[in-house]
């Protein structure tokens, strides 16, 4: 079994940093694909940014130069700095990754529970 745990979140007032972690732990082999995704009250749940194991990260236009992913390999933890925060950024963050799991490498997808992040004056 794997567990995805996220931290970092927290209240800070628009145009300010915020560094999210995704902290893997559990039966890896490897992890592949992780997405940093957001849900505000109300809205649906939206991918804010893509890190491909070995390609450049993709990023949502609404956080394009704001937001930069990457990760950590020896920690299994993937990071998502936030700057320039803005209202609209308000939302719980969550990491979801595509991890290979011992013994099997059976490639498996999981969430993390998730972490709020207020930006508010």
């Amino acid at each position: 079994q794997v567990q995805l745990v996220e931290s970092g979140g927290g209240l800070v007032q628009p145009g300010g940093s915020l560094r999210l972690s995704c902290a893997a732990s559990g039966s890896i082999r490897s992890i592949n694909t992780v997405g940093w995704y957001r849900q505000a009250p109300g809205k649906q749940r939206e991918l804010v940014a893509l890190s491909n194991s070995g390609g450049a990260p993709n990023y949502a236009d609404s956080v394009k130069g704001r937001f930069t992913v990457s990760r950590d390999n020896t920690k299994n933890t993937v990071y998502l700095q936030m700057n320039s925060l803005k209202p609209e950024d308000t939302a719980v963050y969550y990491c979801n990754a595509d991890v290979r799991t011992t013994p099997w490498y059976t490639l498996r997808n999981y969430w993390g529970q998730g972490t709020q992040v207020t930006v508010s004056s």
